[in-house]
């Protein structure tokens, strides 16, 4: 597929994607990008978070395309059963673990624990092997069950901007790869 056959949803984790964040710079390049806007970024409501998301994937008018980030991932993948639109694929990066009691904060837990039926439709996740929410070993478990193609990113972090990952070119390389098999 290409970016003008799709409805690329920008779908940050908890706090948003700052200006410098990888989807802040992707939303701004991409024409057909747009990002689910949470009421309250900074303390997430499940249910809240999960209906904005319905909503967008709803509207879309062309096959959507899901870039989620952090706890994004569980916004997305907790939304699925409500979506009446078509999802092309998903783009999944460092999904944190919500299901780990040692969770900060301790209320990202209401977003787990994940569902690991198979996602019906191509998936990819980029997971770090240093993540302070998510290990490796989880992201592979996860990526397992949905049946998501795994990329090992080395020690990068949360995948953000605070871990240096503000433009990151291989992110952009691996997601248009990702997309031209759809």
């Amino acid at each position: 597929m290409k970016v003008s056959e799709t409805d690329i949803l920008i779908v940050p984790g908890y706090t948003n994607s700052g200006p410098d964040h990888w989807q802040s710079r992707w939303e701004r390049k991409l024409s057909t990008a747009r990002r689910v806007e949470q009421a309250e970024w900074s303390k997430p409501v499940r249910e809240d978070w999960v209906a904005r998301m319905v909503e967008a994937v709803n509207a879309a008018q062309k096959p959507v395309v899901i870039v989620a980030h952090s706890l994004g991932v569980a916004t997305a993948i907790q939304a699925l059963p409500h979506c009446a639109k078509k999802i092309a694929g998903a783009f999944l990066v460092a999904p944190p673990d919500v299901a780990n009691p040692k969770i900060r904060p301790k209320h990202l837990m209401t977003f787990g624990p994940y569902p690991r039926d198979p996602l019906p439709f191509p998936s990819l996740m980029v997971a770090s092997r240093n993540d302070p929410f998510g290990s490796f070993e989880h992201a592979g478990d996860i990526a397992n069950a949905w049946g998501s193609f795994l990329v090992d990113a080395g020690e990068a972090g949360h995948i953000n901007a605070e871990s240096g990952h503000g433009p990151w070119p291989e992110g952009t390389m691996v997601f248009a790869q990702f997309l031209s098999r759809l």
